[in-house]
């Protein structure tokens, strides 16, 4: 069986093994049921999905011909560095600095990553994001995150 599209192929074959990874590891935990899931309800069917969707993308990338094979390009070492240091440092500063300085400074740092960096649009979608996740995690679903550092108080 030949390879028709070698991004699509190696895309799909990601796709799927971290699919399967997901929905293999939350078998060690409770499912619950429809009306309680447990912790391993959401794991398990986003691994599942993740897994059919891949499945997808791997057949396209063998029966689906292109023109040049679609090779895959060299690897963009400044973006990937860049994203993965903003998520280190999110994991570090939120439960010191609380959502409300984490976020801007990540969003920033991330947005950076791009080639089309403008100060401008990365402080209007830090303010966007951090207000919008307030909004969302701390009012609406009232989960216990600092959201100001923790010599602010609470």
């Amino acid at each position: 069986m030949k390879i028709k599209s070698q991004r699509d192929f190696w895309s799909g074959f990601l796709f799927v093994a971290v699919g399967l990874a997901f929905a293999w590891g939350s078998t060690e935990y409770s499912f619950g049921s429809s009306a309680r899931p447990g912790p391993a309800y959401f794991p398990f069917g986003l691994g599942v999905l993740l897994a059919l969707l891949g499945g997808m993308v791997l057949f396209k990338a063998l029966t689906i011909e292109t023109e040049d094979g679609e090779p895959i390009g060299s690897i963009a070492w400044r973006p990937l560095i860049i994203i993965v240091a903003a998520i280190c440092l999110f994991g570090l500063m939120l439960p010191r600095l609380g959502l409300a300085l984490t976020l801007p400074a990540v969003i920033l740092l991330s947005s950076l990553a791009g080639d089309e960096f403008k100060l401008k649009d990365a402080l209007l979608n830090s303010a966007l994001l951090t207000f919008g996740s307030w909004l969302i995690f701390v009012w609406g679903l009232r989960l216990v995150i600092p959201v100001w550092p923790t010599v602010f108080g609470a």
